[in-house]
């Protein structure tokens, strides 16, 4: 570690990922962007100039840098075990997108080198770091409302027409939406309802035969402490979750539905053309700051003696009293609240909620949702961990 209190990181994958976080970082007085890396000329080099920093060709390279800390790795799902791997080697600390893996075994030795290093691992961004989501359960831990009994989130989003690479609709990847937005809503779901979910049952679709991936789910979650949870994703771009949260955006933007664009692939666009349109809209995907507070859905949370739900400034709280609003900070973004984790991890300042045993609790919700709709059946589950004290 360079000094006490600077954390030197690097990022490796400049997609929209990568890029959210470069005002995020830059917010941190405790971090400082050193390098960059991916593997497309272009990209890395219009990045590096854009910051001022070195952009390296491969993970290799960049690990090498000198004074290097940490890392974040928002490179494509399937080459997280790889790029984790040779973090830790380098005794790294990482930052890892969601999913971390494919497979259950790859996040597990995932795990195994983050600790034989001595390094720590953690897993993000998720909405589960929305302010939003954050105070929620900050409000349920308080106790006022007693116990959560159940909590219903539902997402209508155009995912599945958006520009992607072809792993990204290929399940045996990682691709599609309940690897890749169902991993945000299952991190939602186990931080409000605390963490451990004994068994799921769920039902996937894929209705767009000139567009074949996992394009919606129904996720029905037990937890073990007796509460219940839904999780809803639909991201084939007819009805919008937008007119259920107050015309505001995933993002935090106010956008009625005149304003919304129609969602639809181009005809015939080649692998390339899309690839290079996801280029492109990475640039401007993740915006650095919003007016209002991010909405990934609608997310209704019920507890003993009373209901939440969140509202544009907020949350909305309901009780015997009536409805009563909780105004939040908007200028922060949950990319910074990332951030503030991961710099507290790795100084030592706090333990870790989203570490790497939190996000492999958080795959195999995944892939067991995906294997209860193949199987139709319940799956149990035996990789879940709790809340931290």
């Amino acid at each position: 570690m360079n000094g006490a209190q600077q954390v030197n990181i690097g990022i490796v994958g400049l997609g929209a990922a990568g890029r959210a976080f470069f005002p995020a970082i830059a917010a941190h007085p405790g971090l400082r962007l050193v390098a960059l890396a991916d593997p497309v000329a272009h990209v890395r080099q219009q990045a590096g100039a854009e910051l001022g920093v070195p952009a390296y060709a491969s993970v290799q390279e960049l690990l090498a840098h000198p004074g290097l800390d940490a890392v974040y790795i928002a490179t494509p799902t399937d080459l997280h075990p790889e790029h984790v791997a040779l973090a830790c080697a380098a005794k790294k600390h990482v930052l890892v997108e969601k999913p971390m893996a494919i497979e259950i075994a790859q996040a597990r030795a995932m795990i195994a080198a983050a600790e034989q290093a001595g390094v720590h691992l953690l897993v993000g961004h998720s909405h589960s770091y929305d302010m939003p989501v954050k105070a929620m359960r900050e409000l349920i831990a308080g106790g006022t409302l007693g116990r959560v009994r159940m909590v219903n989130t539902w997402c209508y989003t155009d995912w599945i027409y958006r520009p992607r690479r072809p792993e990204e609709l290929d399940t045996s990847l990682g691709g599609g939406v309940t690897f890749r937005q169902g991993s945000h809503q299952f991190d939602i779901l186990r931080l409000l309802c605390g963490g451990i979910v004994s068994n799921v049952r769920a039902k996937t679709f894929d209705w767009d035969p000139e567009r074949s991936a996992i394009g919606a789910h129904v996720a029905y979650l037990d937890f073990a402490d007796g509460a219940a949870a839904t999780a809803v994703y639909n991201g084939y771009g007819k009805f919008s979750s937008m007119d259920l949260c107050f015309d505001v955006s995933e993002w935090g933007f106010m956008q009625p539905p005149e304003s919304r664009a129609v969602p639809r692939r181009v005809p015939g666009a080649t692998p390339e053309e899309e690839l290079r349109a996801k280029q492109e809209r990475a640039r401007s995907a993740i915006p650095g700051a919003a007016p209002y507070q991010p909405f990934f859905g609608m997310t209704l949370v019920s507890c003993e003696r009373g209901d939440i739900r969140q509202s544009p400034q907020g949350l909305f709280v309901y009780n015997a009293k009536g409805r009563s609003e909780i105004v939040l900070p908007a200028d922060i973004s949950p990319r910074q609240l990332v951030m503030a984790e991961f710099y507290d991890v790795v100084t030592g300042a706090a333990p870790a909620l989203h570490s790497g045993r939190w996000g492999l609790a958080n795959l195999e919700i995944c892939a067991a949702a995906i294997a209860s709709s193949d199987g139709a059946r319940d799956v149990q589950l035996q990789h879940q961990v709790g809340l931290p004290a």
